[in-house]
């Protein structure tokens, strides 16, 4: 009997020891939901356990240590070796790339899957973003349909959504754009994304059309930078060297280090070029920081900070005849100023993200950024410094309203913007060949301007197939102008606050067969205008400017096709503006602003993307996509002619873009694109046109594991492979003083080659 209860004992006692089990909980990395029915299997023994329903399993280990591998449909799999049985894991498993309409679009204020998106919504993914040469992340947005970049210089670069922003002169506006949440357009709606290395972003969610109800003033749409993150658990070293035409080079760095709880990413950049056009130089030092540390509990801080520090050289726009004969020089006034822009850039955000259930969440965020800028131009000398802040809290509530599943995002932002502006003589025609000389200050004014945003979101399941979704912004903007310059007998010193813009949105979506579904959205947006525009010739302000305000209405198909092989997207949209604001141009570089008119924007977008195998260890993925635009002035007199029925100036009738990408198992990938692009009017009479044109760009890379520990990776490509003389900006309604030509164009590059080298090692 002794010996029973002895026997007994020691196989509790060893039971206890040999059959211990791991436990732990799998989350979605994008927006930390639970996974359930999660695949967790041990390597070792071939045990297999799949996660609940609030993403937690656990699974019997004898002995240690064990490596798991986990697994869900539409995710990558992750794989983590265990040594303690005394920890509780929190695995994230990241989405699968390559299928669109499985990805997690974070910028929709309530996480949704692109498909159920009713928006359109453009993405750019980590291997889209592969597809160029990494010195200009702009060129990237224009495989985005909907979107055009014009690219005047690594420098000058302006983009349109839907045709809107397509009337700046030489920068963006009407388009809000944040970095992992932290405001880059201005308190002004002034925006600049063309001095940002691409190597260091994860992926780009641009929204198309008015996002009021979520990011107040910004008539364009929204476009949303997420820094990148290491691509798996250990420590990594990258560095990265690039060489192409026009003495143009790139040294990258990138280190990374990701444990359980903890990331972190850092790169530094320099990018030097001599340019293809005289006067062309330049010069670009950036870094990037992105901390994050997750506890236990879901609760997430993170920490971002960037740097760049800039001085490109302008050789500005060309007249039809230097455009066509003489491209490669500088407009004769910006080359003998040897005019450029300098400057400081940075930003600092600190957000903390609290689980405070499995159904209620909150993220709040604190940021900063600055810019310290000058800019020697013909006509004068231009130096700013600019200084934001601001706070941005949400909240998110999973919830039921009767039988009805639904989640409310709710929260409000604030912004305060510093910015002081100082014009000075530019004496060069004094000083021959000796490039911009200083002189006398012209004028000196300090700005402080803020705005609040109170905005909610709603998502509710009315059926299994049907969702609805309302939303809404309430958005307060003033600001205070201080004229220091005491020499003039005019004073612009005012303060001045827009009435508060309401602007409510709804959409819906409809799953008419799995996989595939319909959307219709319907949404108001707005822009107040900017400091210069509502100033008067007399330089007081003119209190009777209106914010620019739209309504935006559009349906689309989003859907999966050939067993999810295939997706495919089309929106047809009708924008009509009222309000609109002219800046009419009086001076070199002086504006004013008028509310003139009405446009339409009625287009059609359309895409496409299929992937499949072309054999052992080869994959194909080809695709296409196109914008067809019909953006005309319904009404629009100016200065007493009447331009309505006219074609908005600055944009394409179209455009299109053809690729396909080739990737192997042994480590080579090809990318290739076709594009096409449309006339653009030039002016608002239309009586200019520039001629259409297409370009072809191919890259290869290939890498090659040299060890577990070590990878070395060779790319080249050419870049406008036909050699196409094309005009890749305008300038709209061009003027030309003193009966000089209007300066409309900026010539794009010739053909032109590149190739690098990187290696990696993980330590």
């Amino acid at each position: 009997m002794e010996k029973r209860i002895l026997a007994a004992l020691i196989f509790v006692c060893f039971g206890k020891v040999f059959g211990q089990n791991i436990e732990g909980r799998i989350i979605n990395s994008e927006n930390s939901e639970a996974i359930v029915d999660a695949r967790i299997k041990n390597l070792t023994s071939n045990a297999v356990v799949f996660s609940g329903e609030n993403g937690e399993f656990s699974l019997e280990a004898e002995d240690l240590p064990v490596s798991l591998e986990i697994s869900y449909l539409g995710f990558q799999n992750n794989y983590r070796t265990v040594t303690s049985y005394n920890e509780t894991l929190l695995i994230t498993l990241d989405p699968v790339r390559d299928n669109l309409s499985e990805v997690v679009i974070r910028s929709t204020i309530i996480p949704n899957e692109l498909q159920e998106v009713p928006a359109s919504v453009g993405l750019l993914t980590e291997n889209d973003l592969r597809r160029t040469d990494a010195t200009a992340l702009m060129d990237n947005f224009n495989y985005v349909p909907g979107m055009y970049v014009n690219q005047g210089a690594l420098n000058t670069n302006k983009i349109n959504i839907r045709g809107i922003g397509a009337r700046s002169q030489y920068s963006t506006n009407r388009i809000q754009a944040y970095f992992d949440g932290i405001p880059l357009t201005t308190a002004e709606g002034e925006l600049t994304l063309d001095d940002i290395d691409q190597e260091s972003l994860e992926r780009v969610e641009i929204i198309k059309g008015p996002t009021s109800s979520i990011y107040g003033a910004g008539l364009g749409g929204s476009i949303n930078l997420y820094s990148a993150n290491p691509e798996a658990q250990g420590t990594t070293g990258k560095v990265n060297y690039q060489l192409s035409s026009f003495n143009t080079s790139k040294k990258t760095v990138l280190a990374s280090h990701s444990s359980e709880n903890t990331s972190f990413f850092a790169n530094y950049s320099h990018l030097k070029s001599d340019g293809y056009r005289e006067n062309g130089e330049y010069d670009r030092k950036s870094a990037l920081v992105n901390a994050k540390l997750l506890t236990s509990e879901n609760n997430s801080l993170s920490f971002l900070a960037n740097f760049t520090r800039l001085k490109a050289f302008i050789p500005s726009s060309l007249n039809e005849e230097d455009f066509l004969n003489d491209p490669e020089t500088a407009a004769y006034t910006w080359g003998a100023a040897q005019g450029y822009e300098s400057y400081d850039r940075g930003l600092l955000g600190l957000a903390y993200t609290r689980q405070f259930s499995e159904n209620f969440s909150n993220t709040t965020s604190i940021y900063m950024n600055f810019r310290n800028g000058y800019e020697p131009r013909p006509f004068d000398i231009l130096k700013e410094e600019r200084l934001s802040a601001g706070a941005r809290t949400k909240f998110n509530l999973d919830t039921n309203i009767g039988d009805m599943a639904s989640q409310l995002s709710f929260g409000a932002e604030y912004y305060n913007e510093w910015y002081e502006i100082g014009t000075f003589e530019n004496l060069y025609e004094d000083f021959p060949d000796e490039g911009s000389v200083r002189g006398a200050r012209l004028s000196n004014n300090e700005q402080v301007r803020n705005y609040a945003n109170f905005f909610g979101q709603l998502s509710l399941e009315i059926t299994e197939n049907w969702n609805v979704e309302a939303g809404f912004n309430i958005n307060t903007t003033g600001y205070t102008l201080t004229d220091l310059y005491a020499e003039d007998e005019v004073d612009q010193t005012g303060d001045y606050r827009f009435n508060t813009i309401f602007s409510p949105r709804i959409g819906t979506t409809y799953e008419v067969a799995p996989g595939k579904n319909i959307y219709a959205s319907i949404s108001h947006g707005f822009s107040t205008p900017t400091v210069a525009e509502t100033l008067t010739p007399e330089g007081q302000i003119n209190t009777d400017l209106e914010p620019e305000t739209e309504i935006n209405y559009e349906i689309g198909f989003k859907g999966n096709w050939i067993n999810n092989r295939l997706y495919t997207e089309i929106a047809l949209y009708s924008i009509q503006i009222e309000n609109l604001l002219v800046a009419q141009r009086i001076d070199n570089d002086q504006y004013v602003g008028v509310n003139a008119g009405k446009t339409d924007h009625n287009g059609i977008e359309f895409l496409a993307q299929y992937n499949f195998d072309l054999g052992a260890g080869i994959t194909g993925k080809p695709y296409v996509n196109a914008a067809f635009n019909f953006f005309e002035f319904d009404e629009f007199i100016n200065e007493d002619v009447d331009n309505s029925g006219n074609e908005l100036p600055g944009v394409p009738k179209s455009t299109l873009n053809l690729g396909f990408d080739l990737s192997t198992d042994w480590g080579l990938t090809f990318y290739s694109n076709y594009r096409a692009v449309g006339e653009i009017p030039l002016n608002d009479s239309n009586s200019e046109y520039t001629d259409n044109y297409e370009l072809v760009n191919l890259k290869a890379v290939y890498s090659l594991n040299v060890s577990d520990y070590f990878e070395i990776n060779f790319n080249a490509g050419i870049n406008n492979v036909l050699d196409e003389h094309y005009a890749a900006s305008v300038v709209t309604n061009a003027v030309g003083f003193g009966g000089a030509a209007p300066r409309y164009y900026y010539p794009g590059n010739p053909r032109n080659y590149f190739g690098g080298v990187g290696v990696r090692y993980n330590f």
